[in-house]
């Protein structure tokens, strides 16, 4: 199994529980992982055999920018599941968001949710 990997994609989004969150924003950082068989796009050096993961960027900004969610877990879960559709050769997604400054009592730098899915599984 082969594996694609953006790392540190940056956001300004309005998620969240609290009505702050909702209302004033913040940044949200996102690794995405791709897991699939990548050995056409080895052998033939093709763009059209691969993951193009510019178009995977866009989504991520879509569904990131998109609407707001209340859990990070959910937004997880929508950017996994949105890649899994948009592309068939992707099998499975690990999917990580980071939260600076989430507004928690206590002192922290980032909440991180890892959310993973995989291809036939049902979508919650």
């Amino acid at each position: 199994m082969d594996v694609i990997k953006l790392h540190n994609a940056v956001f300004y989004a309005y998620h969240g529980a609290l009505t702050d969150e909702q209302n004033l924003g913040g940044k949200f950082e996102i690794d995405v992982e791709l897991y699939c068989d990548l050995a056409e796009a080895k052998a033939s050096d093709d763009l059209k055999r691969t993951v193009n993961y510019e178009q995977v960027y866009a989504l991520m900004k879509r569904t990131v920018t998109g609407r707001k969610f209340y859990l990070i877990e959910a937004l997880g879960h929508a950017i996994g599941g949105g890649i899994l559709d948009g592309f068939p050769q992707v099998l499975r997604t690990v999917v990580r968001i980071r939260k600076p400054g989430a507004p928690i009592h206590g002192v922290v730098d980032t909440v991180e949710v890892e959310v993973e899915n995989r291809r036939g599984e049902e979508k919650a």
